[in-house]
């Protein structure tokens, strides 16, 4: 009696599946759906600054949303490596105080950055990653930098990084 049952519930789904089968599509001619979207692209950015590993200088890109001013930039080398960018080795020797910044083009080209502590105490390799971090900010050819810090002036400095 069982097999019965069976037969007749797997005949049921036979029928089922053969009349859902036969549904289908109907050909049409060319549809037309219009224009393509117009209008530009939300610029992506990326962000190059230069931190240290194994005390040499590292150009690090991280992904950016707009477009960053320099001495914002200059703002996240002195807050250092994300954990990622520590978990590679990678560290910074610009102090956290050195912000704020504030960056100025020279009608030559040439950058000055000004930070809140003395130039003079910042070691050589700080010196470096805030001359090129703020010299990859800078569009065209590579900018020669000065760094300045409380009356006290480093530079000027190409990025040899």
């Amino acid at each position: 009696m069982r097999t019965g049952l069976a037969r007749r519930v797997l005949a049921a789904g036979l029928i089922s599946l053969v009349a859902v089968a036969g549904c289908g599509v109907r050909p049409s001619g060319v549809i037309v759906g219009g224009d393509p979207p117009a209008g530009g692209v939300a610029p992506t950015t990326t962000i190059t600054l230069y931190l240290v590993k194994n005390g040499r200088l590292n150009a690090v890109t991280r992904p950016g949303g707009p477009p960053l001013s320099p001495a914002d930039t200059l703002a996240l080398l002195a807050a250092g490596p994300t954990a990622r960018e520590q978990a590679h080795g990678l560290t910074t020797d610009v102090p956290t105080d050195a912000g704020p910044f504030s960056v100025t083009a020279k009608p030559t080209g040439d950058l000055v950055v000004n930070l809140s502590t003395p130039a003079g105490e910042l070691s050589t390799l700080a010196v470096e990653q805030i001359a090129c971090t703020a010299a990859a900010t800078a569009p065209g050819s590579p900018a020669q930098v000065t760094v300045v810090g409380a009356g006290q002036s480093v530079g000027p400095r190409n990025c040899q990084g």
